[in-house]
């Protein structure tokens, strides 16, 4: 049986030892530095409430799975929920918000005015509507923790309070256990939970835990005898309420960020309160009487600054490390996901993969350049600041020019947009197309948002003549070893004569696709393998046996995609190889030469035209640039960036990975059943495909309404019930439409169904096409 030890006794601790023992995992010991079962960290503290609603479909269920739990465990007060408007943007933001309730199956209302002052009697005039969920509530949290550890002692694990831990063991990359001040405990997995002093942990494991401590202010009103109302939300202003008998509970984030130092962090009962900052708060009660007049006749009784976990990106810290086996984190996690997590990191743990995608959530989404503690700290102060802002899905972040490509100089002289993701810099528009010829549709304020009609324009000029766009930021792994190393890991037959590029996917045991990925075999035991992050350079390493060698070459090389009609007549004059259909056929690779320029040439394209996909070293990167500037003049070359990407992307049907399809979903349910071979062997995966049907389809939609074109996550409507939510939309120039693709009933997948999409507060009607939407004989990328 394995041995766990578990560091933290707080409600993500517990929650562990609960699910971890309730599957027959029973030696099981729990350790806190603090006392039990009041260990003094965040849970200790914590206000309890609990909102399912979020943006992520992951961080939903999980707190989905918290509520039903809670609820049996009677450690719940499910008294719902209101989030309440007071200007005409939030209100137009909780129509959004009840979009993704809708879409992750959270039963909710957008209610007017009058209800809300019938669901909460103490608000005073100025609300204009309020999001109402009836599940949602208030957790108890050391009462949870209490009885979640009452319940896994009572399977055999043991807790143990005032134990400091100082050391964990390791022995060839594997932990063997943990030392505390009063002694050792052998581990075959050690789990820190140890919340906000994750990184100190992390640090005995040799494992960034890339969060920050922050204190957050709460306060207690004197007694003003507060009506049984669900708990409240006033994002307009940063502040959340909650009833504790006569007296109001206020939270806020109005007030400055405030990161802590560990070090500064008192000895005693409760670390994690720090003592309460007066005037933080000043302007906060003022704006909290606004809401609730009532309040104007009482004063704050009590209050502290409690501390918390913020990440870079907003979600928590959960998996295995990826340099010591054995040590995992389930960090930065909140009361509102603490028991999903506990089941999901158990099922991981003990059956080698959780029963949902966490690929957000996962500590080794993040690449090496993101981990340096500025960057972590300035992203976790965003993430502070942001918790209740309305916030863009195309939001730019705080900390920008991390990681550029070679190209950055040329597309800064060529007035380049840029957006960020993996903290690359990567260019949405450049303003020197914006003379370019265009058609389009005005839209919506909203999907207008980090936005040009001068990508419409590039992605026309891409279907018309030619454009370079910049792959640098696609991570790419130099794999060398065997071939059946990746013919066992992958979907399709990667065993292809040298010169080959075959598209693929990485599959889990139970057949959901964990990445898609593209082989390039360039020698015969020699593949450059172009992957979707962080995870899957992870992932490929965990599995690599002895004699195969897995490298990320992406900081050292750069790339870019030629595309268009006139793709050849630009490359072709410049190549050394033999670059006709029939000298250079699709998918396929070679060695080469780009002017003076060594290059690696794969036949790929990604917008659905004619074109390749060309790397070289970094150094050579504007020399690159620059050969096929100059050669382009007089194609009329234009840089293009991603909103036209997306745009003809889409038009094609090819997939992002991470939004149209994730561990969650199969190859076949996904419309990637291509990329599937069951007779290449034994791969991982196969065994659970055979056979398999699906009830929900990933399903191409096209929209009627031009002026609006959704981001994604959006609920999908037929005959006025839910049915499924949108992945990805965006505007076809091509094809005259936004599209979007969505995951529908297997029933309404074929074309020619009326459907419609939930936009704020509209319906925007749409119908489900065959895909894809242009060129469907795929003439233009195979000539």
């Amino acid at each position: 049986m394995m041995r766990v030890v578990i560091i933290g006794a707080g409600i993500v601790g517990c929650a562990l030892a609960d699910e971890l023992t309730s599957r027959g995992c029973t030696d099981v010991t729990v350790l806190d530095q603090g006392p039990l079962p009041v260990t003094g960290g965040s849970s200790s503290h914590a206000p309890g409430l609990v909102f399912q609603t979020n943006p992520s479909r992951t961080m939903s269920r999980l707190a989905r799975y918290t509520v039903d739990k809670l609820v049996e465990l009677g450690c719940f007060r499910q008294i719902g929920s209101l989030e309440v408007a007071t200007t005409k943007a939030r209100l137009r933001e909780l129509h959004r918000r009840h979009g993704f309730a809708t879409s992750w199956g959270v039963p909710a209302r957008v209610v007017p005015a009058d209800e809300c002052a019938r669901l909460h009697p103490m608000l005073g005039d100025g609300v204009l509507g309020g999001l109402h969920v009836p599940s949602d509530g208030l957790a108890l949290p050391v009462r949870a923790c209490q009885v979640q550890a009452e319940r896994a002692q009572q399977r055999g694990a043991r807790f143990l309070g005032g134990q400091r831990v100082i050391g964990v063991d390791q022995r060839d990359g594997r932990v063997t256990g943990v030392r505390t001040t009063d002694g050792a405990y052998p581990a075959d997995a050690v789990v820190s939970c140890a919340g906000f002093w994750g990184p100190a942990v992390g640090a005995l494991a040799d494992t960034p835990i890339p969060l920050v401590p922050m204190a957050h202010q709460y306060v207690r009103t004197t007694p003003v005898a507060p009506p049984q109302a669900p708990i409240l939300r006033h994002q307009d202003q940063d502040l959340y309420f909650r009833s504790h008998g006569d007296q109001v509970g206020i939270g806020s984030y109005r007030h400055r960020p405030m990161p802590v130092d560990l070090a500064d962090l008192a000895p005693g009962a409760h670390p994690s309160m720090l003592a309460f900052t007066a005037a933080d708060f000043a302007e906060s009660w003022d704006r909290a009487v606004e809401l609730i007049p009532a309040l104007s006749g009482a004063s704050i009784a009590d209050g502290f600054n409690g501390v918390f976990s913020f990440t870079a990106d907003g979600f928590p810290l959960l998996g295995e490390s990826a340099t010591v086996r054995g040590f995992w984190s389930a960090e930065a996690v909140w009361v509102t996901h603490s028991a999903g997590v506990g089941k999901v990191m158990a099922e991981w743990m003990l059956d080698g993969r959780p029963s949902i995608d966490l690929h957000e959530c996962d500590l080794n989404r993040f690449h090496p350049a993101q981990l340096s503690p500025r960057y972590v700290r300035e992203r976790a102060i965003r993430s502070f600041i942001e918790v209740y802002d309305i916030v863009h899905p195309l939001d730019p972040p705080s900390v920008r020019g991390l990681r550029v490509s070679p190209f950055h100089a040329r597309h800064t002289e060529l007035g380049a947009v840029f957006g960020e993701a993996g903290g690359w810099e990567r260019p949405l528009w450049f303003a020197a197309n914006e003379s370019l010829p265009r058609r389009g549709t005005a839209r919506d304020e909203w999907s207008s948002r980090h936005w040009s009609p001068i990508a419409a324009a590039e992605a026309e000029h891409t279907r018309s003549h030619v454009a370079l766009y910049d792959m640098t930021p696609l991570t790419r792994l130099e794999v060398t070893g065997p071939v059946s190393f990746l013919q066992g890991l992958t979907s399709n037959d990667v065993d292809r004569p040298v010169g080959t590029v075959v598209y693929t996917l990485l599959l889990d045991r139970c057949g959901g696709v964990r990445s898609d990925i593209t082989v390039a075999r360039l020698g015969e035991q020699t593949f450059q393998v172009g992957v979707n992050g962080p995870l899957d350079l992870d992932r490929l390493r965990r599995a690599a046996p002895p004699g195969v060698t897995v490298r990320d070459i992406t900081d050292g090389t750069c790339g870019l995609g030629v595309w268009g009609p006139a793709a050849r007549d630009l490359v072709e004059p410049l190549a050394d190889v033999d670059v006709s259909h029939r000298g250079f056929g699709y998918f396929k690779a070679r060695r080469a030469r780009i002017g003076d320029v060594p290059v690696t040439m794969l036949r790929l394209s990604y917008v659905g035209e004619l074109g390749w996909e060309i790397y070289t070293d970094a150094s050579q990167g504007p020399r690159l640039w620059d050969t096929l500037w100059a050669a382009g003049g007089r194609l009329g070359v234009i840089a293009a960036g991603r909103a036209a990407f997306a745009s003809l992307r889409l038009e094609k049907g090819y997939r992002a990975w991470g939004a149209d399809m994730t561990g969650d979903h199969d190859p076949y349910a996904a419309g990637l059943g291509f990329a599937v071979n069951l007779d290449s062997g034994d791969f991982l995966g196969r065994d659970a495909l055979i056979g398999r049907t699906s009830e929900q389809v990933l399903t191409p939609l096209v929209l009627e309404d031009h002026g609006c074109v959704p981001m994604g996550s959006e609920p999908v409507y037929a005959d006025g019930r839910p049915v499924g939510y949108v992945t990805s939309a965006a505007y076809g120039h091509t094809v005259g439409a936004p599209i979007a693709y969505a995951w529908l009933p297997a029933g309404l997948s074929q074309p020619g169904h009326r459907v419609e999409v939930g936009y704020f507060d509209r319906m925007l009607p749409a119908r489900t096409a065959a895909e894809p939407l242009f060129d469907p004989k795929h003439e233009r990328i195979r000539r």
